[in-house]
């Protein structure tokens, strides 16, 4: 598949078939995540592979979205800060989130490669994640991308205009158009 191809195909999926996946096309998908730019070429990511039902079910409940616990795997994205803040200061914080951010961009194009699925999950309860893998506090947990084969097909949203968010010598205007004004609910606060 192109890569034009691959960014174009996509896209966010929350319904998974119970066709269980390859473990060895995720771990070749994860090795994208080797070759993102890294600020002073300091490495700060880790990423864990779950594929126990019991423990997809917490972060599923962690998450507060149902769909995960469909997913045949959950890759949970961490990054460690303290090598990027130790050569950057405050700005290693936002390197290191960069850094992430870049690597599960890298992973979601080659899953799509594979013909696989998944979505960005960034909402969760980041500390009921820590003690259920048993993460050190001083990760930060990225994100979770349950994986699996897509069940059906998504409807996929119209993308915006390139002439709504490409401006030319100076910044102008907000970006115009939205996606129905749906938002996520705020996270309840649980017992940790």
């Amino acid at each position: 598949m192109q890569l034009k191809d691959a960014i174009k195909k996509r896209h966010s999926v929350k319904k998974f078939s119970n066709k269980k996946p390859d473990w060895r096309d995720i771990l070749e998908c994860v090795d994208a995540a080797r070759f993102t730019p890294m600020a002073g070429d300091n490495f700060t990511l880790k990423f864990i592979l779950v594929d126990d039902e019991e423990s997809i079910q917490k972060l599923s409940e962690a998450a507060q979205q149902p769909f995960i616990a469909d997913a045949q795997y959950v890759l949970v994205a961490c990054s460690n800060p303290k090598r990027t803040i130790s050569l950057y200061k405050e700005k290693g914080k936002i390197y290191a989130r960069q850094q992430a951010g870049a690597a599960i961009q890298n992973i979601l194009l080659a899953i799509t490669e594979k013909k696989l699925a998944t979505c960005w999950v960034g909402h969760f309860v980041e500390d009921i994640i820590k003690r259920e893998l048993k993460i050190p506090d001083s990760i930060n947990v990225e994100a979770m991308l349950p994986i699996g084969y897509e069940f059906g097909k998504t409807k996929r949203r119209e993308k915006i205009d390139l002439d709504n968010i490409i401006c030319f010598k100076r910044f102008r205007g907000v970006v115009k158009g939205s996606y129905g004004g749906k938002y996520m609910k705020p996270i309840k606060t649980l017992d940790v």
